[in-house]
Formats: structure tokens, sequence, C-alpha cells
């Protein structure tokens, strides 16, 4: 005989759900009135009890979310999240205004997370074992290649071994066999709008139990399911050993897990569980978002439209789920007209007309949020779903982010990190939408106090703290190559991953200053270079860490003895000379570090000839180190060696032996600093750009020239007549060598100096420059587009 939902009562009540459901959580709570519960099982991890009365404490807003992540590295976590309209939460809610004990029934989180470091390794382990497979079978295929005779025999292609179907792939069956067109339509016209009676609960117990029954795809998952259910009876069987009648106890889970919760199905014992693996975990709450459950849709893990449901959810509770079609409609219009866009009170009603004729054409006895976007797109939209997407994101997914009081469950790096948001006046800053925030870093003389004269400036520390940590609350704006050192621009937005890669971050230190520290350490003593020793100084110094900068300069003056690496040793100094600049503004004395900026210049000076015997791939990071190291000595002429650096360079621009690129990029440095005059440019170019020399050597030479300072380019007609008296002289497979640095050299040239290329070499023609503009600026003609064909055989990605 078939279980019944009858037979699942003489062991406890039972009600299913699905975790974000507005109905679901209403029902419930009519449920439970009618049970009046002595005791409420809800589905949660079961060491998460202490946080049951946070979870609805006064202050508390949802969205909001359970935490639990490993005590050691990899960290690993789980998350819980919970909406206002969320069953799990509103049961919760609900005993705590009834005075019944809840308590969190599921496996508890160090038996999860050890489950899934299991199933992860399991994953690799099959993708790696999926691998060696391909390459066993692409090394018989490439022997049967090679034992080929000259007919040989076809060979049929190896069997193409499909994946099993996933879950989700059950849930889309079902709503294909519902008549809709996706699954949230079909749970939401079927679960979300019955107002009858038990309706909901009845309806997703034979829901989970058709699931069973059909949905054995995923092995792992299949197990997983039978553990945490046998584990779910257990605790059934505790709470009613300790007097607690069955009947007084209402269970509250997924309805996937409703029919397994029988008295015919044997509970979890003592040696099972102890046999089950554990991972040392911990605990927290957390602020969710709306847009973090959205991007979690899928069953049991977030829905595409969260502020829609709570609409939903508040139209129930007001008995006016007949107004929730205009409701909806008619904030699309507010936000549409927010951006400019006016939309008419008559476009609102035809659009609650036809989702309402929507739904009734599928039996519906309400719109579903389908039903109502194809209402808006068609009548509000005018056909065009582009016109009102922005406003459809911002009324089904919305900005709400939940809220915990101060002190609630939290870590201790996330209590430092509230009282360092409320300290540095940025508590306003976490938000879920975006906000730019501009800081200027000097004293403010005209504050009263010390911490407002230097507000911006501990605001910056914790803001590249925070980066260090990676916690991605705050994202730097700034170029690591502006020479403004008292300005800084952030973008901060709140989002859960911020929250998380916070608490993550407690592992290695109880406040942010701490784990930083610790952070720092780590990434010092990994690096292998100067280049990375030197930047870490400069974030040392961005942070604020004083003690942590001169550990760095230790490092890098070890580093600095055992290398000549040009590119690296470039932007040892480059970083350096920036936390010199820092210091009048960062508060701290940066002499210690001047020498070691002298020393670094002088080296990479030396290996600048050297370095440059290099390909075109290594070529990109020698022209970055020449930038960078010319920076330094325009800025600290007088302190290093300048000279050397200009007599380096050029030697550099007369090497016929280097990379001819590098060496065209030091020729233009030469000519920004006026150490080239038109004779010798004329000299130099008419030597480069000679028919002698070899089409890409002579054409990668001027991309090199032609990658700075363009103005001063444009004035030297004699470039430009060399140029063309050049291209000219190539044959056909020269130039078409050529075309390639060619193309890439002139690329990053804006219209207006291509306009002003063409004038001068009009010039040289004897054409006039505006008529020269003009013809090149006219479509090609056929017979120019074919004479082009033979151009297709190479490939220009990397322009």
């Amino acid at each position: 005989m078939p279980e019944t939902l009858e037979t699942i009562e003489t062991m406890v009540p039972t009600f299913g759900v699905r975790h974000l459901s507005p109905m679901g959580a209403w029902q419930l709570r009519r449920f439970l009135d009618e049970v009046r519960p002595k005791v409420v099982l809800v589905e949660g991890l079961d060491d998460a009890g202490d946080l049951l009365k946070d979870i609805v404490r006064k202050g508390t807003v949802p969205p909001i979310a359970i935490l639990a992540y490993t005590e050691q590295v990899p960290v690993r976590t789980l998350v819980y999240p919970m909406a206002r309209y969320s069953p799990e939460y509103q049961a919760i809610a609900w005993a705590k205004e009834n005075k019944a004990k809840v308590q969190f029934f599921d496996l508890p989180s160090d038996i999860f997370l050890a489950l899934q470091a299991k199933e992860q390794q399991r994953r690799i382990d099959e993708l790696q074992a999926r691998a060696a497979e391909q390459q066993e079978t692409e090394q018989q295929e490439a022997e049967q290649a090679d034992s080929k005779t000259e007919n040989p025999e076809p060979i049929d292609p190896p069997e193409v071994q499909t994946a099993p179907e996933s879950g989700w792939s059950t849930y889309t069956r079902l709503a294909e066999l519902g008549g809709e067109n996706d699954y949230e339509s079909y749970w939401e016209r079927n679960f979300e709008h019955n107002l009858s009676a038990d309706s909901y609960r009845r309806a997703s117990f034979e829901f989970g139990r058709g699931l069973r029954e059909c949905d054995h795809s995923e092995k792992f998952f299949y197990a997983e399911n039978l553990v945490r259910e046998a584990y779910m009876r257990r605790r059934i069987n505790e709470v009613i050993a300790s007097g607690v009648a069955a009947e007084k106890i209402v269970a509250v889970v997924g309805a996937f897990h409703g029919p397994a919760l029988t008295h015919d199905e044997p509970a979890m014992t003592d040696d099972e569980l102890a046999s089950l693996s554990r991972l040392p975990a911990r605990l927290t709450l957390m602020p969710y978002s709306y847009f973090k459950l959205s991007s979690q849709s899928g069953y049991g893990a977030g829905n595409k439209a969260p502020a829609y449901f709570e609409l939903l959810w508040e139209a129930i509770e007001a008995n006016e789920l007949e107004q929730l079609p205009a409701k909806y409609l008619s904030l699309v219009v507010r936000h549409l007209r927010k951006s400019g866009t006016h939309r008419s009170t008559a476009e609102v009603i035809e659009g609650v007309r036809l989702a309402k004729t929507l739904s009734a054409m599928k039996d519906g006895s309400a719109p579903t949020l389908q039903d109502l976007q194809d209402a808006a797109i068609t009548l509000i939209g005018h056909g065009e779903r582009a016109v009102v997407q922005d406003s459809l994101a911002r009324v089904e997914i919305g900005t709400a982010i939940g809220r915990l009081p101060k002190g609630v469950s939290q870590t201790s790096i996330q209590e430092d990190f509230d009282r360092e948001l409320d300290r540095l006046k940025l508590t306003k800053y976490r938000e879920g939408v975006k906000q730019e925030l501009t800081l200027d870093l000097r004293e403010n003389r005209r504050a009263k106090t010390e911490a407002a004269a230097y507000l911006d400036l501990n605001r910056s520390s914790f803001l590249n703290r925070l980066a260090l940590l990676e916690v991605p609350f705050a994202t730097s704006k700034n170029s690591r190559h502006e020479s403004t050192t008292w300005g800084e621009r952030w973008h901060l937005h709140w989002t859960p991953e911020a929250e998380i890669a916070l608490v993550e971050s407690v592992l290695l230190g109880e406040t942010v200053e701490l784990a930083a520290a610790f952070k720092f350490k780590t990434r010092l003593e990994a690096c292998s270079n100067v280049g990375e020793a030197a930047a870490m100084i400069r974030i040392a110094c961005e942070c604020g860490m004083m003690q942590a900068m001169q550990q760095a300069r230790v490092r890098l003056q070890h580093l600095a003895a055992d290398t000549s690496e040009f590119a690296a040793v470039a932007h040892a100094a480059f970083e350096l000379a920036a936390v010199v600049r820092y210091g009048d503004v960062r508060k701290f004395d940066p002499q210690p570090m001047v020498p070691l900026v002298q020393e670094l210049f002088v080296q990479g000076t030396l290996a600048l000839l050297s370095a440059a015997n290099c390909d075109n791939e290594a070529a990109k990071l020698i022209v970055r180190g020449m930038d960078e190291l010319n920076k330094v000595g325009l800025e600290y002429h007088e302190t290093v060696d300048e000279a050397s650096w200009v007599a380096r360079l050029r030697a550099l621009a007369d090497a016929d032996d280097r990379n001819p690129l590098v060496s065209g990029y030091a020729c233009a440095m030469l000519l920004e600093r006026n150490e080239l005059s038109n004779e010798q440019l004329g000299r130099e170019v008419s030597r480069r750009l000679s028919p002698g020399i070899e089409a890409d050597l002579g054409a990668g030479w001027f991309e090199g020239l032609s990658m700075r300072n363009r103005y001063a380019l444009l004035a030297r007609q004699v470039l430009w007549e060399q140029l063309s008296e050049y291209v000219n002289s190539l044959d056909d497979e020269q130039f078409s060598r050529a075309l390639v640095f060619l193309r890439r050299a002139f690329g990053g040239f804006s219209p207006s100096e291509k306009r002003s290329i063409a004038e001068s070499l009009g010039e040289s023609w004897g054409v006039a420059g505006d008529l020269t503009s003009e013809i090149l600026s006219q479509p090609l003609t056929k017979e120019e587009e074919a004479s082009l064909d033979g151009l297709n055989d190479f490939d220009f990605d990397d322009l």
C-alpha cells in the first residue's frame, strides 16, 4: 500500500516547502496555528541552534544567512539564506511569538562541510580520469593514423558518453508537462496562488514523493540525502524521547525530504553517526542580499525574483492577491518615469488585463511573474524588452540588503569591521548599490581633532587592508602610474561575497589589521623577485603598516643582490619611487628608501641593453620597464644618475642587433626628451626604413617609435616622407610582412591623428592635404577590395 500523508502523521506532522516560498510561509503559519506544537523542527544546520534567537531578534532585518566555514585552509563555506517570506524564517518567528521551542535538525556543519569536501574531491578525480581517458583515446587515434594504409578502412567514431541528467532536468520536464516554459512559472502557478486551506502541504508532499521516485540521477546527491534524512529521523526520535508527544512536533523541511520522515524508515544509529567524517567548523550570521538570492536561482537555493516574491508575500498577508498585477506594473512604470520615460495609467490598466488573460489561457487563478513580464514588455515596453529591462530588474530583484544588530552572532573580525566602519564614517557605504568615494589624504588643517584631520588617510589604510585581504567591499580606481599621491578614488559596494571573504579572514587574525599583517607576511615570503618585493613595500605603505614596510625593504635588498632582470628591477624602482613620494602624505620617513631607488635605477640602466636582445613577446615587458624607469629618472633627476640612463637609451636607439621595437621605443624616448634633432631623426628613419632592411625589422622599429609622444611625430614631416618612400620600395611579399607591424602601429592613432598623417603624406606626394585626407577616407572600390584578398591569410588577432 503506498504511503499517504496520514501515515506520516503517525510519527510527526510534516510540512514540506520550497525554501523561498511566500505561500509556503503563509500556509505554514496557519498550519502551526492549528496544530499548536510544543516543538518546531526546522531543516537547518543542527549546531546553529545558538543563532536562532538572533535570527528573529529585534533589529534583525532579512534577508540574512547562516554561514558555516571550516577552521582551516582551504576554507570551505556553506550558506543558508533566509528572506522574510522563507517558510523557515516564519516558522522560527512563529515559535518565538507563541513561546514554542524551535530547533534545527539537519546534519551539523562539520559533517556537511566534510561531505562537501568529499564531493569536490570526487569531481576532481572524475575530471582527471576523463582527461586520462581522453589522452589515451587521442594516443590510440594517433597510432592508428600512423599505421594507415594507402586505402584505409573507415574508422567508426568513439561512442559519446552522455552525462546523466541533472536534478534540474527533472524540474524542466515537470514544467513542460505542466504546459509552462520554465519551472519557476510552473511552481508559481501551481503552488503560490492557491489559498485553499492545507492545499500547499498536501501538494508539496505529493510533489516531493514524485521527485524521489523519478530523480536518482546524481548518485552522490541521492546518497547524501539518505544520510541527511536518517539524521533528521534520529533527531525526531530524540525530541520524542525527551517527553514531547509526536503530534506536538512539527517538522519543516524541503518538499523532497517530506516523504522520507516516516516511522517505517530507520533512524541513524550511534555507530553510523560516529563513522561520518567531520571538518572542524564555525558558524555566524551575516546580512544577505536579494541580488545574491537572484543569482542562486534554482530549487532550494534561491529564486530569480526575490523582490517580486516579497511583493507576493505582502499581497498574500494583506489578502490582496488580486491587486498584485496592478502593483507590479505600477512599480515598473514608476521606475520608468524616474529614468525619464513616461507611461500612462491606461497602459498599466491594459497591462493588468493582458496579464490576467494570459493566466486564464493556462487555467491559472492569478498571473505568474512570466505573465506579468509579457504584459509589461508588450504594453509598457511597446514590444521592446530593452525599454523595460532595467525597471523589471528593480521590481523583481531589488536592492534589499539585510541587517543585523551590533554584536549579533559575529566573528571578531566582523565586529572589528563594523567598528572601523563607524569610526571612519563609512557605514552609509555598506549598501548593495555601488557608490564612489573620493579621498584627500592630506591633513585637514581646519579639523578640530586629529581623527578628523586624518580621516581620509585612515580610510585609505583601512580600504587598502581590505584589498590586501581580498575582501571585495572596496575597489580602487587609481592607476598605479598616476603621479598624484594625495588623491584616491574608490568604488564601495557591499555584497554577501564580501562578508564571506571577511569571515574567512578570521583564520588569519581576529581584526582586519592583524589579518592583513598575516596575509602580508605570507605574500612577502612568497616573493621571488625585486619587482614583487617592491610592490609589497608599496602595499604596506598604502595599508599604513610601517613595520611590515621595513620587513619588505629587507626582503627587497636581499633579492636585489642576486638579480639583473631588467623588467623586475625597473618595476621595483618605480614602486619604490612611488613610496618615496608618499612620505609627507602618509606620515612616514621615506629617506631609507632613497638609496634603494638609486641602486635599482643603476641596476636597471646597466641591464637595459642586454635585456633588449629579446623576441617580440618579451619586448612588451621591456617596454613597460623602460617607461617605468624613465619616469623615475625624470622625477628624481637630482637623485639618480639620469645621464647614464640617457646614454643607454641612445646606445639602444643606435643598436642594430637588438629588438627593433625596443630600439624604436628608445628613439621615441630620446625624441620626447629633446635629445634627438630633426636631422638626427631623419638619418635614423632613413637608415631604419630603407629597401635594404628586412620589412618586419623596419616596420617593427616604426611601431616602437610610434608607441609614445605621437604629437611630436606628427610635426616631423621628414618621418612621413621617409615612411612613404619605404613602403613604395617594398615588393608584395615584403609589404605583406610589414603590414602586420604597420597596421598595429597605426591602430592606436586617433581619427584626427590619422587625418594629420594623411595631410603630411599629401604634401610629400604633391597633393593638397585636405584632398588626400578626403580620398583616403572614401570606401574601397571593388577593385581595391579584390587587391587585398591576398591578406586574408594573415592573423591580425593580436592587433
